[in-house]
């Protein structure tokens, strides 16, 4: 089971900011299963400047899921 986490304009999108899903194995896997929920939402996930922390630290591309993984969707930041 992992525990998601949306930040920003993620969780306005989505109406939600944090939730368990079972069944996913993998960061492709996990994006696929909340795509396949809300199209929107995967939409922006898959949107430049979008990065993914696992269990805390940044990662790009795909990852295996640990039994209890944290992923966080964090937005593009600005600023300056």
């Amino acid at each position: 089971m992992a525990r998601v986490l949306l930040f920003g304009r993620l969780s306005d999108l989505a109406g939600w900011r944090e939730r368990e899903v079972d069944a996913v194995t993998t960061l492709d896997a996990l994006r696929a299963f909340l795509t396949s929920e809300d199209a929107d939402l995967g939409a922006a996930l898959a949107g430049p400047g979008v990065q993914v922390a696992l269990d805390q630290a940044i990662v790009r591309g795909d990852a295996a899921l640990g039994p209890r993984a944290e992923v966080a969707f964090l937005p593009p930041m600005s600023g300056g």
